[in-house]
């Protein structure tokens, strides 16, 4: 059982997990079970399909709608699982920390009140109130999805903003008393000018200060630049100055201030998180060191022994060499165990992504190895791995790229044929499995042989004289086709290399984009959703009122709220910013000013703060992610491997033509050009350096695998795609832990603490080198 416990506490250090639950067998296989990805991936459904409710009632999209008696059942079985779910938290939750748990009765809150409103609704419906009946729990659906136990990144998002927005208050509270006083000055200025008018809809300039106090907010966001400035520039060139000030100040200078504030204070809070899971993983990890120490030598310690079965419970997929491997490192003095400290190192020692290859065969090879391993196969296979390959196909595609932009059609059956061959080659050359261990080669694969049967279908369609709409995908395919070139580029692979490592996190902040678009496209579709049509045969949306409107004269009905897809549309658009204030009017035309609220709502809340926020995130990630070095614990692994014989140098492939292919089973396919390796039969300079190096090492002899096993391994990639473990880098040098520095006992007890009794360690010369 303490094996079996320290397996799970190491799990929860190593994926970042800070879950709490009673230590006995039975609530230790329930944690388990909890945190298996399985039931996860249900929870994750059935809050999705939930959310998704919204597309099919009413307003739904057209053709989509359902009635209420089916979605409504959909809904009760939604929150059925959720609610089986949260049960199965509470059966090895401990004590009362089910119920302290501020998450779960948010959970619980909403799910009562979504009863409630389902309840009502039908009440009204069937007793001839229709008309009065409104699903007004929608908008908290989202609360599911952020409250759940899987939730935690983005939780962790909400949580850090709503301590945020207390930070920049005070620049907020200056910023619109800035505008008030300007906007008092416009009035005084221009509201006895009755001469001047709006050239947009010849309404009056500047007379009513409510209007001027929401068309100066529009010009901090240039929407309305410089059209509010020309009536007035018109009339006298000296009033521009007005404008030049008021920009200087409330644009440049204000929202630069504030994008400054949400940065460090955001920074700052998102510190203490992730000061939080680092103390977190220590306890998890000091809790596994006591389920496990034995006294040796009058010491606390792992033995060697203890640690290869724990691997196996830890990591049962892995080898008996790799567990070696990890041993290594962690026992530098080959003492045979490792004390507390060391072992405090093992959830980021098991997070450095090593792949393990093995030696296995071609299919070719191995049913005719006469014909591959012939010399007429060797040299195509030297040619293939040649740098020059690469080059003349790069050649190719930009020949492809010219013939493409000046409609040369005539060529695109050699083009696809030469594209087809090369496929073939590289199939040949490294097998399947290794083809496909490269995105490129998976993406000139699809659009390869996507185009391919395009051109079939085009040239059989146009026998036929069918129309060629239907085949404008063969030419985004014959376009995509140029984006190869990206990644036969270094500086590019770069780019690219690091989005796709950050892309994980990013998708966190997209959680929470989705989340605030979800609650405010919900509300508008209460409010405006039957106001507005976007039939095109209808004059003015539908509604007189837009009659003579900018917003109707600009052929914006379609931007509505008839819908949630239509809404997210619209959404996407107020935050895109250009030309919101002309969306807003339309929506208060049909209403009232007092709806301008909601799109400076919108505005203020996702462009000004998630943005920002998000603009942040994606500087300082890209920032750490571009000049990452290769950790300690990568560096340690790597000297290790060579130490054992069984490390796979990056050479040229044309250095290294195999005889025997091996197949990566470990790394998943990333963006970044990964060099084939394919370690021949007979041994390689790397091989010969790593032997003599071991030499050195007599202890180990015994307890290294032989090299020539057929097993070696090589550091999978330099970044990493657990957005805990980014977050954790991102403020690696400042969370150094201070020495002195008491520790909470228990994971409940860290929870409960406050930003403030979360001092960040402060970044110093020292710390940082």
């Amino acid at each position: 059982m303490n094996l079996y416990l320290a397996a799970t506490f190491i799990r929860d250090a190593q994926y970042g997990r800070n879950g709490q639950f009673e230590t006995d067998e039975n609530s230790v296989k329930l944690y388990n079970l909890y945190t298996h990805w399985l039931p996860k991936v249900v929870a994750y459904f059935f809050i999705l399909l939930l959310l998704s409710l919204a597309i099919f009632e009413k307003p739904a999209v057209p053709g989509l709608e359902i009635e209420y008696y089916v979605t409504m059942p959909m809904e009760v079985i939604c929150l059925i699982v959720i609610g089986s779910r949260l049960f199965h938290l509470k059966l090895f939750s401990p004590g009362k920390t089910f119920y302290s748990d501020k998450k779960n009765l948010v959970v619980m809150a909403t799910m009562v009140v979504v009863v409630i409103d389902m309840i009502s609704y039908i009440a009204l419906v069937n007793s001839g109130q229709a008309m009065y009946a409104y699903r007004w729990s929608r908008p908290l659906r989202p609360l599911l999805l952020v409250n759940i136990k899987e939730g935690r990144q983005i939780r962790r998002a909400f949580r850090n903003i709503r301590r945020t927005l207390p930070d920049i208050l005070n620049v907020l509270v200056l910023f619109f008393l800035s505008i008030a006083l300007f906007a008092l000055m416009a009035l005084k200025i221009f509201e006895r000018r009755p001469e001047l008018r709006l050239y947009t809809d010849n309404s009056p300039y500047f007379k009513h200060y409510g209007d001027i106090y929401f068309q100066l907010y529009v010009l901090v966001t240039t929407a309305n630049s410089p059209d509010i400035m020309m009536p007035a520039f018109d009339s006298n060139k000296w009033f521009s100055l007005f404008f030049i000030v008021y920009v200087v100040v409330c644009l440049y200078l204000f929202m630069s201030i504030i994008l400054a504030v949400i940065y460090k204070n955001y920074r700052k809070h998102l510190k203490n998180e992730i000061k939080k899971s680092v103390f977190i993983k220590r306890v998890k990890l000091e809790r596994a060191f006591n389920e496990l120490k034995e006294e040796v030598g009058g010491k606390s310690v792992v033995t060697e022994k203890t640690w290869y079965v724990l691997m196996k419970e830890v990591l049962p997929n892995k080898t008996q060499v790799y567990y070696s491997l990890l041993w290594l490192v962690l026992d530098k003095d080959a003492n045979g165990y490792i004390d507390q400290k060391m072992f405090l190192q093992v959830a980021d020692l098991l997070n450095v992504e090593v792949s393990e290859i093995r030696n296995q065969k071609h299919l070719i090879e191995k049913y005719w190895p006469h014909v591959y391993n012939s010399s007429v196969s060797i040299a195509v296979r030297q040619v293939v791995m040649h740098k020059f390959f690469r080059y003349f196909f790069d050649l190719a595609i930009v020949v492809n790229a010219f013939f493409i932009g000046f409609n040369l059609d005539e060529a695109e059956w050699f083009f696809l044929s030469v594209f087809t061959c090369e496929i073939i080659l590289k199939l040949y050359t490294y097998g399947f499995s290794e083809f496909c261990r490269r995105f490129w080669n998976i993406f000139d694969f699809i659009v390869i042989s996507a185009a391919f049967i395009a051109t079939i279908i085009e040239a059989a369609l146009e026998e036929l004289q069918y129309s060629r709409e239907t085949l404008d995908v063969l030419l985004v395919l014959r376009i995509l086709r140029l984006l190869k070139l990206v990644g036969s580029i270094d500086r590019f692979k770069i780019i690219i290399g690091t989005l796709t490592n950050i892309a994980p996190s990013m998708f966190t902040y997209g959680g929470v984009l989705f989340v605030f678009y979800y609650v405010f496209a919900i509300i508008g579709m209460e409010v405006w959703g039957t106001m507005l049509s976007g039939d095109v045969n209808i004059t003015f949306c539908n509604n007189p009122k837009l009659n003579g409107s900018e917003f109707a004269r600009d052929h914006y009905c379609n931007n509505n709220f008839s819908d949630l897809l239509t809404s997210f549309v619209l959404l996407f658009e107020l935050m895109v910013v250009n030309q919101w204030h002309v969306l807003t009017s339309g929506f208060v035309a049909v209403t009232s000013a007092w709806a301008r609220l909601y799109f400076v709502a919108f505005h203020l809340l996702v462009v000004i703060v998630v943005l920002n926020i998000f603009l942040a995130f994606i500087l300082e990630a890209f920032m750490l992610e571009s000049s990452l070095s290769t950790g300690k614990f990568s560096n340690a692994v790597e000297e290790k491997i060579k130490e054992m014989g069984l490390w796979v140098s990056k050479k040229p492939l044309q250095e290294q033509l195999p005889v025997e292919h091996v197949q990566i089973e470990a790394p998943q396919s990333v963006l970044v050009d990964n060099i084939e390796v394919q370690p021949g039969p007979t041994q390689t300079p790397a091989d010969s350096e790593a032997a003599e190096a071991a030499d050195v090492v007599p202890e180990m002899k015994e307890r290294r695998p032989r090299a020539d096993t057929g097993l070696r391994f090589r550091i999978a990639r330099r970044g990493t795609r657990k957005t805990e473990i980014l977050l954790q880098r991102m403020f690696e040098s400042e969370l150094l832990h201070e020495e002195g520095q008491e520790m909470p006992a228990t994971e409940h007890e860290i929870e409960e603490m406050e930003p403030e009794e979360i001092r960040p360690t402060p970044l110093t010369l020292d710390n940082v080198t």
